[in-house]
């Protein structure tokens, strides 16, 4: 059997160096751990970025994809499939929602969700009325459409010209939004809370009044929760913390608690923009993804765990202002249920690495936010034994 260091040289060989991989060699995992190659345990607060909201292989999820897969993985969309319908009814009966649309990632949904708001403007108002709002420090996915609507110029650097019709304004600056409004606007794109963009939460009351606005203007409001969706801020949907209901959400990550899926979801009225031929997935929503799904949004949406994701995400945004009190170089601790980002006036990249060696897997973003997004299911012990080694971490950088 390979060691660490086998398989990274083998990698480096011959996998595109698109990520900057520190050196773990992931072999399996359960629950909030996760063991590399050479047998060294960590404790998971990254979770694949929001992806392992239940953990490591949960057993629900395991046993509805091997079941799934001993009767059929894949079939073309040109037929029905029961899983998918079943997922579909399953997210509109929990959501605000009428119908789906099913792809393989947050990027796709994304797409999807600026092809519909396009398509519907033109059905009512002609080809003139085409650009989306969204917000500065806004992440939206790696597609030439999602970096270009994405709000920070490191994503698009040498992959210019950017497509048309896109504008960006300060997350939470209603009076900006509204000045970036023109008669060529369709939709406004937001994430409710910022998780790439440094866990940035929206000031109180600023989607809802976006809404009104939206509603004011007959423009779309659409939700990216592919980070923040599935349970992340301690209910379903995070739209669900402020009251305010969007016309599309975008869903991804976590959908299917691991396997990879990603989703659209809309109304009876706006659904009928994308007709057959208009847009569509190979993969998406095959029997095999929407099964692990299906198993994964109903064991999420159980009180239990929603109530252990505020109740945990407390105890730990408490533990972090602790260290926030005995570290003076930590500026801010901020966001919700369980994705908490930490803001310093260091860089976060070295404490990352440090914390990975002790035996914590975190990561930080826009250089300076240690972001903090463990399984729902992590525990008041587990949060205990992250914080001493944070603690740990951040004394050698004091």
């Amino acid at each position: 059997m390979s060691n660490s260091s086998e398989w990274i040289n083998r990698a480096d060989k011959h996998v595109m160096k698109t990520y900057g991989r520190y050196p773990i060699v992931a072999e399996r995992g359960e629950g909030c751990r996760l063991w590399d190659v050479d047998g060294k345990v960590y404790l998971d607060f990254l979770a694949g970025v929001a992806v392992n909201n239940l953990g490591h292989c949960h057993p629900k999820v395991v046993a509805a994809l091997r079941e799934q897969a001993g009767r059929l993985l894949h079939c073309s969309n040109f037929y029905h499939i029961p899983q998918q319908v079943e997922l579909a009814e399953w997210l509109c009966a929990h959501s605000f929602a009428d119908r789906a649309f099913f792809c393989n990632s947050g990027a796709e949904a994304n797409e999807a969700a600026m092809k519909l708001a396009r398509k519907n403007s033109y059905e009512k108002h002609g080809q003139d009325r085409f650009e989306v709002i969204t917000a500065q420090a806004s992440f939206h996915g790696r597609t030439i459409g999602a970096i270009s609507a994405t709000g920070q110029e490191k994503v698009k650097l040498g992959f210019e010209p950017m497509l048309d019709g896109f504008k960006h304004v300060p997350f939470g600056d209603l009076e900006a939004m509204r000045q970036a409004i023109t008669p060529r606007t369709c939709a406004i794109m937001l994430e409710p809370l910022q998780g790439e963009g440094g866990v940035n939460v929206a000031p109180a009351g600023y989607l809802k009044a976006v809404r009104e606005l939206c509603d004011e203007l007959d423009l779309l409001l659409i939700f990216d929760e592919v980070q923040v969706g599935c349970g992340r801020t301690g209910s379903l949907w995070a739209y669900q913390q402020e009251d305010v209901v969007p016309d599309v959400m975008t869903l991804a990550k976590a959908l299917a608690g691991g396997p990879p899926i990603g989703a659209l979801l809309t109304t009876d009225e706006l659904a009928a923009s994308l007709g057959p031929g208009t847009h569509g997935s190979t993969f998406g929503g095959n029997p095999l993804v929407c099964a692990a799904a299906l198993a994964a949004m109903q064991t999420i949406s159980e009180q239990s765990l929603l109530d252990n994701c505020r109740s945990v995400g407390g105890y730990l945004s408490e533990k972090l202002e602790q260290l926030k009190d005995k570290y003076s170089f930590i500026r801010e601790v901020r966001g919700r249920g369980l994705i908490i980002g930490m803001e310093l006036d260091i860089e976060g990249g070295p404490l990352v690495v440090k914390a990975m060696e002790r035996g914590l897997l975190m990561n930080c973003t826009v250089g300076n936010v240690l972001r903090f997004v463990p399984p729902l299911i992590v525990s008041h012990a587990e949060i205990d034994e992250a914080m001493l080694i944070l603690d740990q971490v951040l004394a050698s950088a004091g």
